[in-house]
């Protein structure tokens, strides 16, 4: 499992605000950046796709998915996007 990770990045994760969501699979509250569970299953975001890149200190980098090369925050959910692909 990867160190960079928190609940956020679950796919099982409802936020409820920003210090705590529900975990679907534990049935339960969870903070945000308490230690994830073995069930952990990554949800598609900008930072885990294998298209972003050059990311600088806040997060930000390039998605070279599409002709154009757009700035992309590295925490932006990718579920919808067309291009994503999982490093």
């Amino acid at each position: 499992m990867k160190n960079n990770v928190n609940h956020s990045d679950c796919q099982n994760f409802i936020p409820i605000d920003v210090a705590k969501g529900y975990c679907n699979m534990l049935k339960a509250n969870v903070v945000i950046d308490s230690p994830v569970c073995p069930k952990f299953a990554q949800v598609a975001k900008c930072k885990v796709c294998s298209k972003f890149g050059c990311p600088d200190e806040k997060g930000i980098g390039q998605c070279g998915g599409f002709k154009d090369e757009y700035w992309a925050y590295g925490e932006m959910k990718a579920v919808n996007c067309e291009m994503y692909q999982t490093k």
